[in-house]
């Protein structure tokens, strides 16, 4: 059995894909505010907003229970809208060596298409594959877009 690992998921919002993009790259401390259920903050430990090798603290509730994650804003491309976070502490590296969320948002004629990447290195052949993360992070997508084009309409 595999221990790297990929998933990846598409959601078609009906956001902009700049403004999509701009949420994960300058803003993911507003993502509460747009997905409380799921992430209750995000915080700057290290670095400034919008800057790669930024350093993040996210509390989120995943799987029943509340979890942490410290990640890297590892690189932001602003043509493509694509934004790069690796974790380096947290309840993600109990199962996992290695993680790496990947969120790029392309614009559609209306709204766009977030594509989701994980690329992972479970600890060992019995970690599951992260299903339930990916679920996850499409769903707060879904709010973050109806939060977007929500503000859109006020």
């Amino acid at each position: 059995m595999a221990l790297l690992g990929k998933l990846e998921a598409d959601v078609e919002v009906n956001a902009p894909a700049d403004q999509f993009h701009d949420v994960f790259s300058c803003r993911p401390h507003h993502v509460s505010i747009m997905s409380p259920e799921k992430i209750q903050g995000c915080e700057l430990h290290e670095g400034e907003w919008g800057k790669e090798g930024t350093v993040v603290c996210w509390n989120y509730f995943h799987d029943g229970s509340p979890k942490i994650a410290k990640e890297i804003i590892e690189a932001i491309d602003d043509v493509n809208f694509s934004t790069t976070f690796k974790v380096v502490e947290g309840d993600l590296l109990k199962d996992y060596k290695s993680f790496k969320l990947i969120v790029q948002a392309t614009p559609k004629e209306k709204g766009s298409l977030v594509h989701w990447t994980l690329e992972y290195e479970k600890i060992n052949e019995n970690t599951p594959d992260p299903n339930t993360l990916l679920e996850f992070v499409v769903h707060c997508s879904k709010d973050i877009a109806a939060h977007l084009t929500q503000a859109q309409k006020n």
